[in-house]
């Protein structure tokens, strides 16, 4: 652990972009030998295999970045929402002791559209990122005149001249998985006693896997635990019931069925029972927060590491480093650093032994404000009862000496093995796993680490190698009829509901093939196009249909805003749409459309809306149907809504898929297609 400090570039920090590219030792003829498996029984082979695709991931993803700014054009990373240029900056404040930078149009106009969002990694640069000196920052948010980025040390010159904004790459997750993955897989003695299990090399590994948890039985829940007064039902009694006693539990949450909330019931039962420490963790930093924000609410103490820029602002103030500002020590190292800026002042003036008595007593000061820093963090740990991060952010410095017996990592099917493993290595004796390898698989960059397997996650290979999980099966978002095509199609037909059609009516504003089934389909034939250089794609006759329902939706005076999402699986698609709506008064705070979401499909994992306008876009006379011919995308897509579904696109086009085809089958045999909207 621990190699942040020494990794260049990071965030906040001046560099460069290295012009070599980090080469793995593991060559193409040894990658058809070490394929993905479901069991392994040779460490080696284990750590090989990974240790080649984290290596591929980052080196195809500095290579993308470096030919997208070497030779593409500024006008496609522009369309593509991967730059922004003619930037003016300034500073605006602080954020627990790291500056932000505001960053406006040269003009103070609207900003162009664009993928940044808050704790995306970017670089700040004048002209060109690959020869000149840039600084790392992390996006705090966004309007649309202005974006603002933390930094650790401000650019010379903030204010003179024109500055850039670019995607960066994630070195620093590459090295924390790659420390992961050698103490699992090298180290003689296992940092967890998980670890056979987690290879799949024992021969009942099912069995295995429900054995109590190698943990003193002071600090472990038994058997006959009573958690009657808890709002469970079946299917999430089980679950909880099984994530307490046994020493690995894998739990399946099909959409809207509770994953997140069955996660929060689970910790606040081992903190009822003191049983820990407990580290809590997800893939993301929205999946954290909402882990987070749940903990909270339950009264629970939880501490967040990781940086606040990254975390949603009402929760800041469960960071460590927002609690560290409020400790009581804090007034003694105000002091100490008051007294070290005094003499820093005074130096210059002093000479011989009384300079050097000065630079002693220096040192001796910041040494002792290292120490008390130590042990204000060790106070706030000490004092929490669940430890709240990202699967990365795990390796934080401030909780490395850190052992976790109990180790739940809630959307593991989204983290990658080597990511799920960061957060195993710290002592993990109890393991939760929740996710759903049904909806969207771990975001990989590289095309060839992808196709060798990497995209399966550790959730996914465990139920591969014979680990029964337990299911959620009772959903509270969607209607009935939302709900019953994802149901046959990806979970054998095996979800329940929770919610009735009277639970969920279908709003007005729209007329429904069927008011008692608000699901339609609306066929439209316009010609699909590409955005500029081929960056994405759109289609103009869809987003035209897209706004036109919009409208008359919250025309209705029924649904709002804020109740609406617009999906579509490309992004040039998301842009046209939103330049649309931009025409038409924006979306931002305090206009017409305020709160409406148009994003692609991989935005819109976890969340929902009262209705989704789903745009395809692929309208072609080949059958192509790209990302919309991963079945997992759709099912994200078709389960989103909790009152109307509502999906856009050229039927000859999706028939040639054999997902789309079936879905489309259903819609006519329900007679849900909206001709009448041609």
């Amino acid at each position: 652990m621990g190699k942040e400090n020494s990794t260049k570039p990071f965030r906040g920090k001046v560099s460069r972009i290295s012009p070599k590219i980090p080469s793995s030792k593991i060559n193409k003829q040894e990658s058809s030998i070490n394929q993905a498996l479901t069991k392994w029984s040779r460490r080696q082979d284990y750590h090989s295999y990974y240790k080649m695709m984290i290596d591929w991931e980052l080196e195809d993803e500095i290579k993308n970045i470096e030919d997208r700014l070497k030779t593409w054009s500024n006008k496609k990373l522009e369309d593509a929402g991967l730059a922004i240029f003619r930037l003016k900056g300034r500073t605006s404040g602080w954020l627990f002791g790291e500056r932000i930078l505001t960053f406006k149009s040269e003009k103070d106009d609207e900003l162009p559209w664009h993928r940044f969002g808050q704790g995306d990694i970017v670089t700040i640069s004048r002209k060109r990122p690959w020869t000149e000196k840039f600084t790392e920052g992390t996006v705090l948010d966004r309007t649309r005149k202005r974006i603002r980025v933390v930094v650790t040390e401000t650019p010379e010159d903030l204010r003179r001249g024109n500055w850039r904004l670019d995607r960066a790459a994630n070195r620093i997750a590459h090295d924390r998985m790659n420390d992961a993955l050698d103490s699992f897989a090298l180290n003689e003695f296992s940092p967890t006693p998980l670890d056979e299990i987690l290879m799949g090399s024992l021969h009942d590994i099912n069995t295995s896997s429900k054995t109590p948890p190698e943990i003193p039985k002071k600090k472990r829940i038994s058997n006959n635990v009573n958690i009657s007064d808890l709002r469970l039902n079946n299917s999430q009694f089980e679950a909880v019931m099984g994530a307490l006693t046994q020493r690995l539990t894998l739990i399946q949450g099909p959409p809207g069925t509770g994953k997140t909330y069955t996660a929060i019931e689970i910790l606040s039962v081992m903190v009822k029972h003191k049983v820990g420490p407990i580290l809590a963790t997800a893939d993301s930093n929205v999946a954290v927060d909402n882990l987070l924000q749940g903990l909270l609410q339950k009264g629970i103490n939880a501490v967040r590491i990781g940086q606040p820029v990254k975390v949603r602002e009402k929760l800041r103030e469960s960071t460590l480093t927002a609690k560290m500002s409020h400790h009581s020590l804090n007034e003694d190292i105000d002091a100490i650093f008051s007294e070290n800026n005094q003499i820093k002042k005074n130096i210059s003036k002093l000479r011989g032994k009384e300079k050097g008595l000065a630079h002693r007593d220096m040192n001796k000061n910041w040494k002792e404000i290292r120490m008390m820093e130590k042990r204000i963090i060790e106070d706030i740990i000490d004092d929490s009862e669940v430890i709240v991060a990202t699967c990365i952010g795990v390796a934080h410095k401030s909780i490395a000496d850190r052992k976790f017996p109990v180790v739940l990592i809630d959307e593991a099917t989204q983290a990658t093995e080597t990511a799920t493993l960061v957060p195993i290595v710290r002592g993990a004796r109890q393991l939760i796993l929740i996710g759903d390898h049904q909806q969207l698989p771990p975001t990989i960059i590289s095309r060839r680490a992808e196709e060798g397997g990497f995209s399966r996650s550790l959730f996914e290979r465990l139920i591969d190698a014979g680990i029964e999980p337990l299911i959620l099966k009772t959903q509270y978002r969607m209607h009935p009829s939302i709900s019953e095509f994802p149901s046959l199609k990806f979970y054998k037909g095996l979800l329940e509901d929770g919610v009735s059609s009277h639970d969920r009516m279908a709003p007005s504003g729209f007329i429904w093939p069927n008011w008692d089934l608000p699901v339609a389909f609306i066929p439209v034939e316009g010609i699909e196009g590409t955005d500029t250089e081929n960056a994405s794609r759109f289609n103009s006759e869809e987003a035209t249909k897209v706004t036109d329902i919009v409208c008359k939706l919250i025309e209705s005076k029924e649904i709002m805003p804020d109740q609406i999402g617009v999906i579509t699986p490309y992004n040039g698609q998301v842009r046209l749409i939103s330049d649309y709506f931009e025409n038409l008064g924006g979306v931002g705070k305090n206009e017409p459309f305020s709160g409406l979401e148009i994003r692609s499909v991989d935005g819109y994992q976890g969340r929902e809306k009262d209705v989704i306008i789903f745009s395809t876009v692929r309208s072609n006379e080949m059958g192509e149907v790209g990302f919309l011919s991963d079945r997992r995308r759709l099912n994200v897509a078709l389960t989103r809504a909790k009152r109307g579904l509502i999906i856009i696109g050229n039927p000859a086009t999706l028939k040639r898929d054999d997902v789309w085809s079936s879905w489309l089958k259903w819609i006519e045999e329900k007679e849900l297609m909206a001709w009448h909207y041609r």
